[in-house]
C-alpha cells in the first residue's frame, strides 16, 4: 500500500476475500494503517469483498471497480492474494485498461504465476522457506521438549517485489 501511495495514488481499491478470514482482515488492516501513516484516510480506500480468494472472484471484483464512474474510480488496486490480482488483471486487460498507466495493481504471496502474467504482477512475497523451517523447528521442539516448550507467535517481514503492474508513477490524480 505504501508503494502505491508513494507512486501518487489517492483512490485505492482493496480486493479481499471473505472478511471473516484472518489473513484478509490483517491485510486490509495493514493497508489502512499504511494509508493513515501516509496522512490519508479511510475514504481513500474502497473495500471490495469477494466470496473466495480465486481468479474468478478477482474478475468479479474488477467488474465492480470498473462499474464506478471513471472520475471517482480507483487508480490502483491492492489484492489480498495473487489469484485475485490475476483475475483483476484479466478483466482490466480485456477492457483495454492499461496496467499500470490507467490502474496500478499489486497482489500478495508472489506465486510463480505473478511474474509470468501478461503484465508481470507486483506482489508481496512471504518468506515461505523461513516460515516452513521455523514451523518445523517449533513442532520438533514441542515434540522433544513438551515440558519446557513455549508456544510463540513468530512474525516474518514480507517483501514487496515490484514488477511492471505498479512500476510507473501516476501522472495525474
Amino acid at each position: 500500500m505504501r508503494h502505491l501511495v508513494e507512486s501518487g495514488h489517492r483512490r485505492i481499491a482493496y480486493v479481499g476475500g471473505p472478511h471473516r478470514l484472518e489473513q484478509v482482515r490483517d491485510r486490509y488492516d495493514g493497508a489502512l494503517q499504511a494509508l493513515t501513516g501516509a496522512g490519508l484516510g479511510e475514504e481513500n480506500l474502497r473495500r471490495y469483498d469477494t466470496p473466495a480468494l480465486t481468479v474468478a472472484a478477482g474478475r468479479d471484483a474488477a467488474a465492480r471497480i470498473l462499474g464506478q464512474p471513471k472520475n471517482s474510480r480507483a487508480t490502483a488496486v491492492f489484492c489480498a492474494n495473487d489469484l485475485l490480482a490475476l483475475g483483476v488483471l484479466q478483466v482490466l486487460t480485456r477492457q483495454q485498461i492499461r496496467v499500470p498507466d490507467d490502474i496500478a495493481l499489486v497482489g500478495y504471496d508472489d506465486i510463480e504465476f505473478a511474474a509470468a502474467a501478461a503484465v508481470p504482477l507486483s506482489s508481496v512475497r512471504q518468506p515461505r522457506q523461513r516460515l516452513g523451517q521455523t514451523a518445523a523447528e517449533l513442532l520438533l521442539d514441542e515434540a522433544n521438549n513438551p515440558q519446557t516448550h513455549q508456544h510463540q507467535q513468530v512474525i516474518f517481514e514480507p517483501e514487496l517485489v515490484v514488477r511492471e503492474s505498479s512500476q510507473r508513477p501516476l501522472m495525474e490524480v
